[in-house]
């Protein structure tokens, strides 16, 4: 099962939801987060977002 892509972008009126518990002095437990678009779509978001790829520098070989 492959895992929807998140959006790049989203029209003015998205809300952005996030739904936790208390769980020990001020500390919060996160179980949902999605986003309800302007028309009802809701999109669930993924529990554990990767970083985003950092583009590494070419290396230039010195020639010998």
């Amino acid at each position: 099962m492959q895992a929807a892509r998140i959006p790049k972008r989203v029209p003015v009126g998205t809300k952005y939801v996030i739904e936790g518990k208390p769980r020990g002095k001020g500390q919060v437990h996160v179980f949902s987060r999605y986003l309800v678009f302007p028309d009802g779509r809701c999109f669930d978001l993924p529990s554990d977002v990767p970083p985003a790829a950092i583009p590494r520098r070419h290396r230039r070989s010195k020639a010998h």
